[in-house]
């Protein structure tokens, strides 16, 4: 029994983690892995993450960018000589957007980087942390004296005037001449009043901001491509909604917290949770107040782990599909509301960035034939030119879950999509509830808290907000994407490549699952181990799915014996 209590405990933090709870699970991960801590992998140009694992031959991937950056190209003059701001820079996408700049866009004169101060860290504490992370090694390596280049300006996205100094604003009023606004909150389950100052009026502040500065070339809005997903077809225009964002803010500040928890379904209306719809608002409003402003909108889909760049599957957090798979390869998630032969319209953050440093250029070219409600819109989507089911999904991670699974795994891997609701309550039932009621009561037994059980009820709140973009499908169009992509050299699709109909999903998912073991869960490269592991495990997983089955017969026959035989 001594033995139950370390395991009750590490399933309950992995289940802490697969509820979509990031920093949470960034901390539990830590205490987890404090052996692993001076595990820092130094990646040079020719070494990609492949080869620091070892993994064989034929999985070995010859990366088609040359390093250091080709020079010369279309975009490297646009944006040399360059003053951008940038918000969101600390997020997942945002880091990818800094790395490519500052590694690919070598004339670029200052980086302006909006953070603000969190858990009593000030702003140029949380710049070092950011260049901490390994996506930044390479870069280190190539361009060793990019740090002159980041200007931290203390600030908030979600106060008034975006919290800026006066001394700070008049500096990116005078300076500024690329703005990037990927700041938000990408929570499906955020407090509506939170969304809204972080996703809305955050979007408000930067116009007004930007329609001060005096030498801004271009401006682009990061929003989603599920602000419409409402709708069945999405194009790359704007869409007209009868509620605006000031009503539904004078509205929210009305009411106090309880009653806005209990009524923020019905002012959702047609939006399945606060960070689409909040998204939606922020369109309109840019829509009706960008008059004049050379800018562009920008929608990626979900946006999962790198395809090449700097390095092979990086990735910072547990939303969406990630945290699926990170529960499923750790044995905790079995069951997920999903209709497998809808697109998942995934796309990678190195070429989603791609897209995006292009975009900005493409608003600076074309702002001077925009007409009132013909912004320049992106939605960068792969369902397009090259559609991955989320069947097609599921069983690439299983097929290379196998070959490497998660060191930090807790139980063999049990996992199924179910397409209706009602099929999956019940798996859910069977598979989450029972056993977190077992080990609880097993818990109980050796002293420790029972946890388990309230920390499923969290996993499922997390698979019910992912599960209406499972068992929902839309037609979108991106023309202007496709257009974007014939209009580069040759030069700048090599050093800035985002055709989605490029990418090899199977040569994708072949490292997915490696990233996140190396970035997420900290884990040795002891694959051999990995796999003893996971035998072991497997060899429990019958085992106790045989003690289950002969519970089930012995209990249907005493209920057999006792009808017919009493």
């Amino acid at each position: 029994m001594a033995t139950v209590t370390p395991t009750v405990n590490k399933m309950a933090e992995v289940l802490c983690g697969v509820a979509a709870n990031a920093e949470h699970y960034d901390k539990i991960v830590q205490n987890n892995n404090n052996n692993n801590n001076n595990n820092n992998m130094n990646i040079n140009k020719n070494v990609m993450v492949e080869d620091a694992l070892k993994i064989p031959e034929h999985f070995k991937y010859e990366p088609q960018t040359e390093y250091p950056a080709v020079k010369g190209t279309v975009l490297q003059e646009f944006y040399s000589g360059a003053n951008i701001l940038i918000t969101g820079g600390t997020g997942f996408l945002g880091k990818m957007l800094l790395y490519k700049l500052l590694h690919s866009c070598p004339g670029i004169e200052n980086v302006f980087l909006l953070v603000r101060q969190k858990k009593g860290k000030d702003v140029h504490s949380r710049v070092e942390e950011i260049f901490d992370d390994p996506i930044f090694d390479l870069l280190k390596q190539d361009v060793p004296k990019f740090r002159h280049k980041i200007v931290a300006v203390p600030g908030d996205v979600s106060f008034a005037g975006l919290g800026l100094g006066l001394c700070d604003r008049q500096m990116l009023i005078e300076k500024t001449n690329i703005v990037i606004h990927a700041a938000a909150t990408v929570r499906f389950d955020e407090k509506i009043k939170l969304a809204l100052a972080i996703n809305v009026d955050g979007v408000k502040s930067m116009l007004d901001l930007c329609k001060s500065m005096t030498k801004l070339k271009s401006f682009v809005h990061v929003s989603t491509a599920y602000s419409n997903c409402y709708r069945k077809d999405i194009g790359e225009i704007f869409y007209k909604y009868s509620v605006k964002s000031d009503e539904i803010e004078k509205l929210v500040n009305k009411l106090d917290d309880k009653t806005l928890e209990d009524t923020t379904i019905t002012l959702l209306g047609s939006w399945p949770n606060t960070y689409t719809f909040t998204k939606a608002l922020a369109e309109d409003y840019v829509r009706e107040n960008s008059k004049g402003l050379p800018m562009g909108i920008f929608r990626p889909g979900i946006v999962t782990s790198s395809y090449q760049e700097p390095v092979i599957g990086w990735v910072d957090n547990l939303y969406g599909p990630t945290g699926v798979v990170a529960g499923a390869g750790t044995g905790v998630l079995r069951t997920l509301h999903c209709n497998g032969k809808m697109n998942a319209n995934i796309v990678p953050v190195d070429m989603c960035v791609n897209a995006l440093i292009a975009s900005a250029w493409d608003v600076a070219n074309n702002c001077n034939e925009r007409k009132e409600d013909n912004m320049l819109i992106y939605n960068y989507v792969s369902s397009v030119e090259n559609p991955l089911t989320w069947n097609q999904f599921l069983q690439l991670n299983e097929k290379h879950g196998f070959e490497f699974p998660f060191a930090s795994a807790v139980w063999y891997y049990c996992f199924t999509l179910n397409k209706y609701a009602f099929v999956n309550k019940l798996y859910t039932i069977v598979l989450h509830m029972v056993p977190a009621v077992l080990v609880d009561g097993l818990a109980l037994c050796v002293g420790q808290k029972p946890r388990l059980l309230k920390v499923y009820r969290k996993v499922h709140k997390f698979a019910e907000v992912l599960s209406f973009f499972c068992t929902h499908e839309w037609d979108f169009s991106n023309e202007n994407v496709q257009r974007l992509w014939t209009k580069l050299n040759t030069k700048d699709q090599q050093l800035y490549p985002f055709d989605m109909k490029r990418v090899d999903w199977v040569r994708y998912f072949t490292y997915y699952l490696r990233g996140m073991g190396i970035y997420l869960f900290k884990e040795e490269c002891d694959v051999k181990e990995a796999r003893r592991r996971w035998n072991r495990f497997y060899v429990l997983h019958l085992l106790v799915k045989g003690i289950l089955a002969a519970s089930c017969s012995y209990a249907l026959w005493r209920l057999i014996s006792h009808i017919f035989l009493s």
